[in-house]
């Protein structure tokens, strides 16, 4: 499939699609035992992804987790998402790098998850993509909105993946396939970061936000492990 851009085989904001991104978590996190645990999970939710194309995508990486061992999965994961800063699951990083308006945009991501009754964890950076479709799906409009506002490393992720053919692949192209087509800024916006990267400043992660979101708000860690799902089996719908 061109990595140009996902096609949206499937209605803006369909029903399903908080099944889709907790499944999508589900199938993103560190692949530790407890992880491909939830497999089973995945395996009884799939049903309620109404659009063939989308489920056909995201049991085939289901299937293809299940024939790894969890060593072999650790590995895998390790090498496609933590050895490539172009394949970081880290959203604001393909907008910013490490800049402080990076610093600002994580923090208006805690606000926003605050302000929908969700207290971001403090192991893990908001932008982490597994903790964003969970999020997602338990509150669906402001979830739909943090997926747009970081379109731009949804979409340079899911190029890179493409360029690979790497496994993971399928899920971006289903989370990218939920959102509304871009318009040409977006793109050219998108082809300008591809080629040239990030912005370069290095300023570390602190916190550079408007008063409304320093209140109450914590630095968010400069290097967050990825821990196991602790989300529920998925469902048809969202809580």
């Amino acid at each position: 499939m061109s990595p140009r851009l996902a096609p949206r085989r499937t209605p803006h904001r369909a029903a399903d699609t908080p099944v889709v991104h907790r499944v999508a978590a589900v199938l993103l996190r560190y692949p530790d035992p407890a992880a491909l645990a939830c497999l089973d999970d995945v395996a009884e939710a799939l049903p309620a992804v109404t659009d063939a194309t989308d489920r056909a995508r995201l049991a085939a990486v289901a299937a293809h987790l299940r024939t790894l061992t969890p060593t072999e999965a650790a590995q895998r994961y390790v090498a496609t998402f933590d050895h490539s800063r172009r394949r970081s699951l880290h959203l604001t990083y393909h907008r910013h790098g490490d800049t402080r308006a990076r610093g600002m945009a994580l923090l208006a991501l805690k606000h926003t998850y605050r302000q929908a009754g969700q207290e971001p964890p403090e192991d893990e950076l908001p932008d982490f993509l597994p903790l964003v479709l969970e999020f997602a799906a338990l509150a669906p409009e402001p979830g739909h909105r943090v997926l747009v506002q970081c379109r731009a490393g949804l979409e340079l992720l899911r190029r890179a993946l493409a360029e690979r053919r790497d496994p993971y692949t399928p899920v971006l192209e289903t989370v990218c396939g939920r959102l509304p087509r871009p318009g040409r800024r977006e793109r050219e916006t998108w082809q300008r970061l591809a080629a040239d990267g990030p912005p370069a400043e290095q300023v570390g992660l602190d916190p550079f936000a408007p008063p409304e979101y320093m209140a109450g708000a914590s630095a968010p860690a400069p290097h967050p492990v990825p821990v196991p799902p602790s989300v529920p089996a998925p469902t048809g719908e969202s809580r």
